[in-house]
């Protein structure tokens, strides 16, 4: 085997360790961050749009009473 063959094959051990590396992370990575988002945004999101939902029908509500009480003259 020459010297260029050998550093040819370390190189690319090297590479592949990397890249198994790399894989690894990304899956943990990627588990923590959808753990993440379903225990603590989700639930924050739910929650505020709730609460927005609810807001904006007491302001349609009271909307719908002032055109009521003052209508439009012909």
């Amino acid at each position: 085997m020459t010297d260029f063959d050998r550093k040819v094959e370390e190189a690319s051990a090297r590479v592949g360790r990397s890249v198994a590396n790399l894989a690894d992370t990304l899956e943990k990575d990627t588990a923590e961050l959808l753990a993440y988002l379903n225990d603590q945004v989700v639930p924050a999101v739910r929650t505020h749009s709730s609460k927005s939902l609810r807001s904006a029908a007491s302001k349609l509500a009271e909307f719908a009473d002032y055109l009521e009480k003052h209508p439009k003259n012909p």
